[in-house]
């Protein structure tokens, strides 16, 4: 498993939204939130297995990440596991806490979209 280094971890921490395109959309992004539990990226699709970046990256593929002038690449994995869930669902709930979607990052038809990022 490759991890992201601390650097990109605490941006990755501190961001509040970053655009996602993926392989097989390039030319299009998609504005999602990211969060870091411990040293791991997870992602989530809001729109559950409906959000087209999701289905992208749930088939395999690369992915770029973009967010305070970086372009990231990263390949992802599914964390449907309930340790991963669990983690990813409390930092969403924290980071993001004063939105009134934060919830919405959390509903059970959303939890086995979290996905791992690593670094491609």
């Amino acid at each position: 498993m490759a991890k992201f280094d601390s650097e990109t971890l605490r941006e990755l921490h501190d961001i509040r939204e970053v655009a996602i395109r993926t392989e097989k959309h390039p030319g299009t992004s998609v504005i999602i939130w990211v969060v870091v539990a411990d040293d791991e990226a997870f992602v989530r699709s809001v729109r559950g297995s409906k959000g087209r970046w999701y289905r992208d990256l749930a088939k395999g593929g690369a992915a770029t990440l973009e967010f305070a002038g970086r372009r990231l690449e990263v390949q992802a994995f599914p964390a449907n596991d309930p340790n991963s869930m669990a983690r990813a669902s409390r930092e969403y709930l924290t980071k993001y806490q004063p939105s009134p979607y934060a919830q919405s990052m959390v509903r059970a038809e959303v939890l086995p979209t979290t996905l791992r990022l690593e670094p491609s």
